[in-house]
């Protein structure tokens, strides 16, 4: 459970301190969804750059270059990997052929250590579910459409992913978790934020004059490319390997978390009713369980949902 953000401007409509403005209310509130650590991604001189701290969104620096005209951000609740080692955190710098891209993920992935001994891929001291996206990629030798669609059918579990490359491209990978963006069509910008009431709240922490944004539909098997020219392209992927149709309120259940969980057959009333309460937050009930076997107590959790007002 952990929180994609960020900001497009490619027309450089806000100065540097909007920006870094901007993108502090998203991080804040992105800590609704955790607060382990905190990170950013951007182009600068050419380089693609990552810089994160195992903090809150509150407490993580911003210092982003006037001339950055894509950020990629993204706060962490840990649940594999310690986020005091902050090669653990997100978003992960990678090569890929001649380039470098950045991936930043919310969800939970199931089949990264078979994925890894399948594909025979270096052993890596990271120790997050998450970087088996990062390796394929690598593997792949480019950032596109096609290497983006192969990595996300490689994937069991769930997930959402941004992925930004040193040529400020910026992707939409749209599984099964949660992803908001809004579009203000006058200025060219785009921002987002894992869910609308979490975009929402950055957004009243700001005292600029908005025009009414668009949010752009993102489906679950969707690719979106955003170019740095501001142009959007789509593309398609199979998603069957995280959906199989039952449904737990208004979300639908990957097969694995089906046939995994021991929570399902004697499920008790106060689970339920927080998984109900957990959804007005955008977290699905299977994430609630995963957080159970990673150690997390009921109290532990509803206390967590509670601390940060949405």
């Amino acid at each position: 459970m952990c929180c994609l953000f960020g900001l497009i401007d490619t027309a450089q409509y806000f100065t540097r301190q909007q920006k870094n403005a901007i993108l502090h209310a998203l991080a804040s509130a992105s800590e609704a969804r955790g607060q382990d650590a905190t990170g950013v991604a951007y182009c600068h001189k050419g380089a693609l750059m990552v810089r994160k701290r195992p903090v809150p969104g509150h407490a993580f620096p911003l210092q982003i270059p006037y001339n950055a005209a894509v950020v990629m951000g993204h706060t962490r609740l840990t649940t594999q990997g310690s986020e005091k080692k902050n090669y653990n955190n997100h978003p992960f710098l990678a090569p890929a052929g001649a380039g470098s891209f950045a991936l930043a993920h919310n969800g939970v992935i199931r089949n990264d250590r078979l994925l890894r001994t399948q594909e025979q891929l270096p052993a890596t001291k990271i120790e997050t579910d998450s970087y088996i996206a990062v390796q394929l990629l690598t593997r792949s030798g480019e950032v596109s459409m096609d290497s983006l669609r192969d990595m996300a059918e490689r994937l069991e579990g769930s997930f959402s992913f941004t992925v930004l490359d040193d040529q400020n491209n910026l992707y939409f990978v749209k599984g099964d978790s949660p992803l908001c963006l809004y579009h203000y069509q006058t200025s060219g910008v785009y921002l987002y934020a894992s869910t609308k009431q979490i975009l929402e709240k950055a957004l009243q922490q700001l005292s600029f004059d908005w025009e009414p944004p668009i949010q752009v539909p993102l489906e679950c098997g969707e690719i979106l490319q955003i170019t740095a020219e501001g142009e959007e392209r789509r593309e398609n992927f199979d998603g069957s390997k995280l959906l199989c149709g039952l449904t737990y309120g208004r979300y639908t259940a990957p097969s694995w978390w089906v046939l995994g969980s021991s929570v399902y057959n004697a499920e008790s009333g106060h689970l339920a009713a927080l998984k109900s309460v957990a959804g007005y937050f955008g977290i699905a009930p299977w994430e609630i369980d995963r957080l159970m076997e990673a150690g997390f107590t009921e109290a532990e959790i509803e206390e967590y949902l509670y601390r940060t007002e949405m």
